[in-house]
């Protein structure tokens, strides 16, 4: 449903599928010559510079954008689940384990497979009852770029300055620094609206 017709190279293809009893066997695309973005930020030296980034993140946005329109919610964008190819530097976003159909009311639950997943919703989860789908997947692409060009986490300090919309970093640019801040705001409703991002 993420990829039907017409298809955008930005998201994992499934190019067949058989539903057994008691299992379902899926069969996927598999494109080379692409690794993890995780490893590949690894190696770059655990970091990426902001024009990679940005091209990086017009890329997933844009993917995270047509699961929005075709009624998908993918609910694990991080770094293990973006491929990137080596030689174009083409994304695309795979791993729709945690996905789920959009639906009007809010998501009272996130989907936590592992600790890397946990850390990109512990914060969401805080907002869930004011929170709308896209608002949180924003706070999630946040993260990414924020772990992209940083090469970690955000801290509880993070969060905070986050807040008061007077995060910095050095070596990144303010519009860098700014958009970081809007993506995780902690009040849904400031955050910036995803298909205004799609084109930026």
């Amino acid at each position: 449903m993420a990829n039907k017709d017409p298809s955008v190279p930005q998201i994992i293809q499934l190019l067949d599928w058989q539903d057994n009893a008691d299992h379902c066997i899926m069969v996927m695309e598999r494109p080379l010559p692409y690794m993890d973005m995780f490893s590949f930020m690894e190696l770059h030296g655990g970091s990426l510079n902001e024009g990679t980034a940005q091209h990086v993140m017009r890329q997933v946005i844009h993917a995270a954008n047509v699961c929005c329109e075709r009624s998908i919610f993918h609910r694990d964008i991080k770094p293990e689940n973006l491929l990137v190819n080596l030689d174009t530097m083409e994304v695309k976003l795979i791993d729709f384990w945690c996905g789920a159909l959009m639906k009007k009311s809010a998501f009272k639950v996130f989907s936590v497979l592992n600790n890397q997943t946990q850390k990109f919703t512990v914060h969401q989860r805080s907002n869930t009852a004011a929170s709308n789908t896209q608002s949180r997947q924003l706070l999630s692409l946040g993260i990414l770029l924020f772990v992209m060009v940083c090469g970690g986490y955000p801290t509880a300090d993070d969060l905070f300055i986050f807040y008061a919309n007077i995060w910095t970093s050095p070596g990144l640019s303010q519009n860098c620094c700014d958009m970081i801040c809007a993506c995780l705001c902690p009040q849904p409703q400031k955050r910036l609206v995803l298909d205004k991002k799609a084109s930026s």
